[in-house]
């Protein structure tokens, strides 16, 4: 049982996979290709003795053992889980849609038997939209699961692409939130991201997710998808800081016929069709403008767990100095209410 504490813990960004996608993506290791995602891949799928110092894959298979470990040594009572990245997108399409069929019922299967502890974010293969968009609707009215993840681009091609637009009609549709996380960036924008290790979670990811959501913005489809519900992790890729900026430059674009009328600002659609999760960004500056540019009915607390150690995630939302209001949205009421979990009894 988890240790009870003054706030019910909720992290909201937590991954984990199955053998299949596992061995599958040994696969993709082992192959020839470009793509900037194959370094996280091989380090953790093929990697050579010794060299996967942090056991991202043990924790990552390990769903009932160390992990509740972990959960109940810290208080953590829930753990929201979503297949990791990069799910299956990077699979020709029947493998993805196969594969990802099995991850959404094993996590059901996972969730049954834990059903106070666990949550989870069904996943879908976006490289074929009208399968993705019967997987999602099975995902939540056959294996009651509490949104969906997807792992930004696929084949180097964005959402707002009106061949992906099945999968957020779906999403709207079942009134349920897409978590956008992040993999490498994409082709075109690779190149810078190849040297010094920023490819991935020290800037390439938070680049990669932040244009995307951006993208989503300026083309439009939040006016055709009023109702759609995105969710951007760790701190919201900074793109709330940027929200000022992006209004002046989109506005005068929009003025010069250049790019689609909007029928709202970018910081309007932000606001009203975002919510952000902390996840590896413990920072309080960060936590703090968030609140102030967002509210604190936009912001859920995450650990990001195997990639992120637990135990300081915990540390740092007990001491953030805000009222236990707002520490009790951070910590599991806008969790509840963003993804659908049913609230402590």
């Amino acid at each position: 049982m988890p240790i009870k504490g003054k706030f019910r813990r909720i992290a909201t960004e937590e991954a984990f996979s199955i053998p299949e996608v596992a061995e599958a993506l040994r696969g993709i290791a082992r192959g020839p290709g470009n793509s900037i995602d194959l370094t996280l891949v091989r380090n953790i799928y093929d990697a050579q003795p010794g060299r996967d110092l942090n056991n991202f894959l043990t924790g990552l298979l390990d769903l009932e053992g160390r992990r509740l470990e972990i959960m109940d040594e810290l208080g953590v009572d829930m753990h929201l889980l979503a297949l990791t990245a990069p799910g299956v997108q990077m699979f020709d399409a029947d493998t993805a849609t196969d594969l990802v069929a099995r991850a959404n019922d094993r996590l059901a299967e996972a969730i049954a038997r834990h059903p106070t502890r666990f949550s989870g974010l069904a996943s879908f293969a976006p490289q074929s939209p009208r399968r993705a968009a019967k997987e999602m609707e099975r995902g939540i009215k056959e294996l009651k699961l509490n949104g969906f993840m997807v792992n930004s681009h696929t084949n180097s091609e964005y959402l707002d692409d009106p061949k992906y637009w099945p999968i957020l009609e779906a999403a709207e549709a079942l009134d349920r939130t897409l978590y956008i996380h992040p993999r490498g960036p994409s082709d075109g924008m690779a190149t810078p991201f190849r040297d010094y290790m920023i490819h991935g979670a020290m800037w390439g990811y938070g680049l990669e997710v932040a244009t995307h959501a951006v993208r989503l913005i300026v083309s439009g489809i939040f006016d055709r998808f009023p109702k759609l519900k995105i969710c951007l992790g760790h701190m919201g890729e900074g793109l709330h800081f940027m929200l000022w900026r992006i209004y002046f430059m989109n506005t005068a674009a929009q003025r010069g016929g250049r790019v689609p009328k909007l029928q709202l600002k970018p910081s309007d659609y932000f606001k009203r069709n975002f919510v952000i999760t902390t996840s590896g960004m413990e920072s309080d500056l960060a936590l703090d403008f968030s609140l102030k540019a967002l509210g604190p009915d936009k912001v859920l607390w995450a650990i990001d767990y195997p990639y992120q150690p637990a135990p300081p995630a915990v540390a740092w939302m007990d001491a953030v100095q805000v009222s236990d209001e707002i520490k009790h949205k951070l910590y599991h009421a806008n969790a509840e209410r963003v993804f659908h979990i049913a609230p402590e009894k």
